[in-house]
């Protein structure tokens, strides 16, 4: 069984457009008819994420931790309990392609590492274009990138137990998996072929988190004295 993680923290307004494109990735013909199960973690939710959530076709995890670690891991051992062999992650406001499991599947390693794409920069209003062309400028959206995205992230069983899981962080928990699974010699697939896209909201879910990173980028940007071009992506 392939599994399908996604932490949530009060994401009603975006949660049924995530489900929706998880399940149609789960119908890929490339994906042989394997069971996909669909986890929603609702991680200290005050509204109706859970609910909706689940009226849309996903399994929900009530949790009361508000840490993105925390909700990915408890997703994750849940699934692994039901005996998945891949557990995939993405986030709340992320839609993914129709391709994106049948991807990282194909791509026969420990762990893929996926890019993300943006389609809407209005919510960062006039700076919407500087953004738009920084991103353009310094995200490598390339196989054999170094990105790290918990929105695009896929890794098997096998070496997410090995490498000993997520850590309860409060950010940076893709990060610190991937260095885990770097340090047992996992093969990781840095590609771009599974893929996400991802919004470019600008009140962070998670401090730290990519649109944190984006809200830096712009003040770097209109800060006085030489522009300063700052990649996003080398730790998101």
């Amino acid at each position: 069984m392939i599994a399908v993680i996604v932490p949530a923290h009060n994401e009603e307004d975006v949660i049924v457009g995530c489900v929706e494109r998880i399940l149609a990735a789960s119908h890929d013909g490339r994906l042989n008819a394997e069971p996909v199960e669909l986890l929603v973690v609702a991680d200290a939710c005050t509204d109706a994420t859970a609910a909706m959530a689940a009226r849309a076709g996903a399994m929900t995890l009530p949790l009361q931790a508000r840490n993105v670690g925390a909700a990915r891991a408890a997703g994750a051992e849940v699934l692994l309990a039901r005996g998945a062999r891949w557990l995939a992650f993405t986030d709340a406001d992320t839609h993914v392609s129709a391709g994106w499991l049948a991807e990282q599947i194909a791509l026969q390693a420990d762990a893929v590492c996926g890019t993300v794409a943006v389609d809407d920069w209005t919510p960062h209003g006039s700076h919407a274009e500087l953004l738009r062309r920084h991103f353009g400028q310094t995200y490598l959206d390339v196989d054999a990138h170094r990105h790290i995205h918990g929105a695009n992230l896929g890794v098997s069983a096998e070496a997410y137990r090995l490498a000993g899981g997520f850590r309860s962080l409060a950010c940076s928990e893709d990060v610190d998996l991937v260095h885990a699974l770097e340090a047992t010699g996992a093969h990781i697939a840095w590609s771009s072929r599974p893929r996400v896209t991802t919004s470019a909201r600008r009140v962070a879910r998670a401090s730290g988190g990519f649109a944190d990173a984006l809200i830096h980028a712009v003040a770097q940007r209109l800060a006085p004295g030489p522009a300063e071009v700052l990649p996003l992506g080398a730790a998101l």
